[in-house]
């Protein structure tokens, strides 16, 4: 039997009839139309606006969506379309790297990525990153090649504790002016690394993805055994960061 929460799927079913109307719909329509009290409506519709997810317009007495609601729409259509687009190429990444690894793409969320697609070679390491998951920007390479590509002072915004950045396992930069050392390096030669600062004996290079205002909004990154030299770690950078400008180019529609 299916669970019954009616608080919840009264919001549902609220965001529905709203996201049918072009105008604000009346509170008594609303009422109506979900079968609940005016009062019970009227405390719905302010949890509702208290999450952001509501608008009130009060010469109508009336309610309606937030752009917040648009925003999380426009956020997963233009995940899946960078998810669509990158998927070939990742899969490149793993069928013509003669090391095995894991490929992923991630999106860039404040001061952290989260990972919206992933593929693996045969006898891949396995790696934390499934799809879903959210680690610090600062900690990965697909986090640090995107912060290398931003301006300076927007990752200050992101990061306003000078000596107080988390480290999971123990390597990786503690403060600002660490990060900001890796970060140069990552944007002199156009890609990022890190070496266990997620997950020891498993090291990551990656590369961003750029918006047609060069604005950072993704990265692409393999994930490997720590192990392969110096000249190979590079050449593997290499094809990181032509996976990522190509996938830059198909977003601008080049």
């Amino acid at each position: 039997m299916p669970s019954d929460v009616p608080a919840a799927r009264n919001a549902l079913r609220m965001l529905r009839v709203l996201a049918e109307r072009t105008a604000p719909v009346p509170a008594s329509t609303l009422a109506r139309q979900l079968g609940v009290p005016r009062s019970s409506l009227y405390q719905l519709a302010r949890a509702m606006m208290d999450e952001g997810f509501l608008v009130h317009y009060p010469e109508e007495r009336a309610y309606g969506l937030s752009a917040l609601v648009t925003e999380i729409g426009a956020g997963m259509l233009q995940t899946e379309r960078l998810r669509r687009l990158a998927h070939p190429l990742l899969e490149r990444l793993v069928g013509e790297t003669a090391i095995p690894l894991a490929a992923h793409l991630v999106v860039l969320t404040g001061a952290e990525v989260t990972y919206v697609d992933r593929l693996s070679a045969p006898r891949a390491p396995t790696t934390v990153s499934s799809i879903g998951v959210r680690l610090p920007a600062h900690l990965t390479a697909t986090g640090r090649s995107a912060l290398a590509a931003m301006p300076r002072e927007q990752v200050r915004a992101l990061y306003p504790h000078r000596d107080a950045l988390y480290r999971r396992t123990g390597p990786g930069p503690s403060t600002l002016p660490e990060l900001d050392e890796l970060l140069r390096t990552a944007r002199d030669r156009g890609w990022a690394e890190e070496d266990g600062d997620i997950t020891g004996g498993y090291s990551s290079v990656a590369s961003a993805v750029l918006d047609r205002k060069e604005y950072p909004i993704a990265a692409v990154g393999v994930t490997f055994r720590t192990g392969p030299d110096d000249a190979a770690r590079a050449e593997l950078g290499a094809a990181v960061a032509l996976a990522a400008a190509t996938l830059t180019g198909r977003l601008a529609g080049r």
